[in-house]
């Protein structure tokens, strides 16, 4: 049986650069996952994403970390993420929306994130080309942006090689070997891995995982689909959110990439719970259609492809960061509500800090994220 200073469930966005910074921090480190390689599961299926907009303080303090990370790689690391700092736009077409962005904004402040309201003229600055009529402006944060998911999760694959981090792969836990209210042995199809400290980093199979130390989780997967088409030129810079509902969906949001594809998603109404990842003939028709009222120029555009992901949501839209109670040496980083890759980077260097340094620093995110909360309400920017 291997023994291991960190054993870590689940090589995708919060696994690989936990995995990397704590190896990097002089533990042993070991990483089990049922697929064949690295971000295999969920990662693959993100849009790329990186933002610090968010309505709750604790999330929004991960990913400003996670944008530290994002917008440095390549300089301190030589490996290139495809980084863009577009910043991210929420538009505002009804005093409603307006209100409500406003009165965030003093929590966003409050939290140290640069961003601000502008008016109808600078959002078609940015954006040209947007839907004028009814546009009162949005919210822009120019420091957040966007990466390849691929290409960021494969460079900290290869940083955590190099720190020393082992990788299992190929292998499906099975049950967790309970001694009392500590874990004595992570069990797979495979064979037996004993650690110091477990970590839950599974993403939609995260609950499950959980539940075999004693602790339910409320973590429910539902459906997602993205796509991407050909690329341009260069004609946008932010990623651009309506989180406007209608009859069958939620928000959708759409930003161009470095290379010059727009990538895009939607979120259904009603959401699709369970674990189906096959594509769907409705997403296409829908997605297009609201972007389409949003952004006309889009409309010559050829889609290249589209697929279907799974979101490991939460009852609040918050994730969950913290210790069991029913199993001390479990460490449970799961439930991130499809924010896996912006919340990933960030969330791996803060919890290295606190398991290798035992920093006392972040306190907040574990109190605000607890996974005995009550999981009232629902965060706004989910």
């Amino acid at each position: 049986m291997k023994s291991y200073d960190v054993l870590i469930a689940g090589a995708g966005s919060i696994g690989v650069p936990l995995a990397y910074y704590c190896a990097k921090k002089g533990l042993k480190v070991g990483v089990i996952d049922q697929e064949a390689s690295w971000g295999r599961g969920q990662n693959r299926a993100a849009i790329g994403g990186i933002r610090a907009t968010h309505s709750d303080p604790a999330k929004i303090r991960i990913c400003q970390e996670s944008l530290a990370i994002a917008a440095s790689f390549e300089e301190e690391h030589g490996i290139d993420i495809e980084w863009h700092q577009g910043g991210y736009l929420f538009v505002a077409y009804d005093e409603q929306r307006e209100k409500a962005f406003r009165e965030l904004l003093k929590v966003q402040h409050a939290a140290g994130l640069g961003i601000d309201w502008i008016d109808a003229k600078r959002v078609a600055e940015l954006s040209p080309g947007i839907a004028m009529e009814g546009l009162r402006g949005g919210t822009y944060s120019p420091g957040d942006g966007f990466a390849s998911p691929l290409m960021t999760n494969t460079a900290f694959h290869r940083l955590a090689i190099e720190a020393g981090a082992e990788f299992i792969f190929g292998e499906r836990v099975t049950g967790l070997d309970m001694k009392g209210t500590r874990i004595e042995a992570l069990v797979s199809d495979k064979g037996r891995y004993s650690a110091g400290l477990y970590v839950d980093t599974a993403g939609a199979q995260g609950a499950e995982i959980a539940a075999w130390a004693g602790s339910e989780m409320p973590v429910h997967p539902d459906a997602h689909e993205g796509g991407v088409t050909e690329p341009v030129a260069r004609f946008m810079e932010p990623m651009l959110v309506d989180i406007r509902a209608d009859s069958e969906s939620g928000n959708y949001y759409f930003y161009q990439a470095t290379t010059g594809q727009v990538v895009f998603c939607i979120t259904p109404k009603p959401q699709i719970w369970g674990t189906d990842t096959d594509n769907t003939s409705s997403f296409l028709p829908l997605c297009v259609r609201r972007m389409l009222e949003l952004y006309p120029r889009l409309r010559n555009l050829k889609v290249r492809r589209t697929w279907r992901g799974l979101y490991p949501m939460t009852p609040d839209g918050l994730p969950i960061v913290g210790y069991a109670r029913e199993a001390e040496n479990l460490l449970l980083a799961v439930g991130m509500c499809g924010q896996g890759f912006m919340i990933g980077p960030g969330l791996g260097r803060i919890l290295a800090r606190v398991i290798a340094d035992r920093s006392e620093d972040y306190g907040f995110i574990f109190d605000e994220l607890t996974p005995y909360r009550k999981f009232e309400g629902m965060e706004m920017l989910k």
